[in-house]
């Protein structure tokens, strides 16, 4: 039996032995130790994990990469995935040091100034690129509110972390029947619901196309935003080379109407999926999902 690097990423244990070592090592000592990891890591190609992310991979650098250059894209995904990790646990628990690390652009500047209820609600499309974990805790320390949808039922380390979130003061409510209808009512007083769109869940009702494929992801946020009458807005945040974390955000995205109600969804999924699809085309390499995205093109890629 294979190693199962996922279960391991996600045990309390780890969760804990990297939130002291983020707190106790010095960023570039810190980040060496991050980069060993990630290509130990990336060695074991047979995991799951490794081929999930080489999957994603090829598919949002347009299913044209060579064998040796998807190796290249697997590492250098890994290694950013594993510097973030790091930054996280580094710059968590120092405000001042988040805050010289962090370029808001105009949009986000008026969001965290935004009053919690305003006359109209929105809906906030995060991805997984870049260090979205840590722009997610920065801008609530600001003073954005929102109401957070996180994954159902999060258990080992993910409950370690919704723990330690929640005791930070930030909304977090695991994906329920109960907790879509919390969010309906947050986005019809005015609030603003957040909530991640690039996770794959498992037997999805409806396929999105993303990147040109039908993608296994979630679409509860354009139903919340076409019953609320909101707009949805893709927010990223991508490292540039100056190391600074650049947080942006897309212009807000109204939704569309349709006769037939799943068509309708379809089509408004699809027309954020091809707002967020730009987002991580200026830098795949930051994009950290680790699950099949597309799980037919598992036995596709080189």
């Amino acid at each position: 039996m294979g190693i199962n690097l996922q279960r391991i990423s996600d045990s309390p244990f780890v969760i804990s032995l990297l939130s002291n070592l983020g707190r106790m090592l010095p960023l570039q000592v810190g980040h060496s130790l991050a980069d060993l990891v990630a290509g130990q890591i990336a060695g074991h190609q047979d995991s799951h994990m490794i081929r999930a992310v080489r999957a994603n991979q090829w598919v949002v650098r347009g299913e044209t990469s060579e064998k040796e250059a998807l190796d290249q894209a697997v590492r250098e995904t890994l290694h950013n995935s594993a510097r973030s990790i790091f930054d996280l646990y580094h710059y968590i628990q120092n405000e001042q040091a988040t805050r010289q690390s962090v370029i808001m652009d105009q949009t986000i500047q008026q969001l965290v100034q935004r009053r919690e209820f305003e006359p109209r609600g929105l809906v906030i499309a995060g991805l997984h690129l870049g260090n979205f974990d840590l722009i997610l805790q920065w801008l609530c320390w600001r003073g954005l509110r929102p109401l957070v949808l996180t994954i159902p039922d999060p258990q080992g380390g993910r409950r370690t972390e919704y723990e330690r979130r929640k005791k930070a003061g930030m909304n977090l409510v695991p994906a329920s029947v109960g907790a879509i209808r919390q969010a309906l009512r947050h986005l019809q007083q005015g609030g603003v619901v957040m909530t991640g769109i690039d996770r794959p869940i498992p037997e999805p009702k409806a396929w999105p196309r993303f990147f040109g494929r039908p993608a296994a992801l979630p679409m509860h946020h354009v139903f919340l935003a076409a019953k609320a009458r909101v707009p949805v807005m893709v927010m990223v945040t991508i490292k540039q080379s100056d190391g600074k974390n650049y947080v942006m955000t897309s212009e807000p995205i109204e939704m569309d109407s349709h006769p037939d109600r799943d068509v309708e969804a379809l089509q408004n999924a699809e027309k954020v999926l091809s707002v967020a699809a730009g987002f991580i085309r200026q830098t795949p390499q930051q994009w950290s999902i680790s699950l099949p995205v597309w799980p037919e093109t598992l036995e596709l890629v080189p």
